[in-house]
């Protein structure tokens, strides 16, 4: 895989492990929603950044109760689709929902003629 291309699967692998060895074990809790929520988007951020690719990383969690309430969710975006990169990872388990988005721009921008 070339360095400058975005690493899709490396960061599925990382999201999943994230969010496995926060919540797997877990009843939903709303005193420990924000705990879960810095460990997991902290631990994606430390394992994206020992990828050292030309990235900067952009990670947003949510973790809701499963009670049957829905949830709309949308996103826009306007950059390099060859260079940039998104990867939206849902879970769940008996109690709550997760979604995790890890949104990656690319470091390396293609100097603009100047005259």
């Amino acid at each position: 895989m070339d360095d400058e291309t975005f690493p899709e699967e490396d960061i599925e692998t990382i999201v999943k492990n994230a969010i496995t060895s926060t919540l797997s074990d877990h009843m939903y809790n709303p005193k420990k929603v924000n705990d879960w929520i810095n460990t997991i988007v902290d631990a994606c951020l430390k394992e994206l950044q020992s990828l050292n690719r030309p990235f900067k990383y952009i990670v947003t969690c949510l973790i809701m109760q499963r009670n049957g309430a829905g949830l709309d969710t949308g996103t826009s975006l306007c950059w390099d689709h060859l260079k940039d990169g998104v990867v939206c990872i849902p879970w769940e388990n008996h109690t709550m929902h997760a979604i995790l988005t890890v949104y990656g721009i690319g470091l390396n921008i293609d100097a603009a003629d100047v005259e």
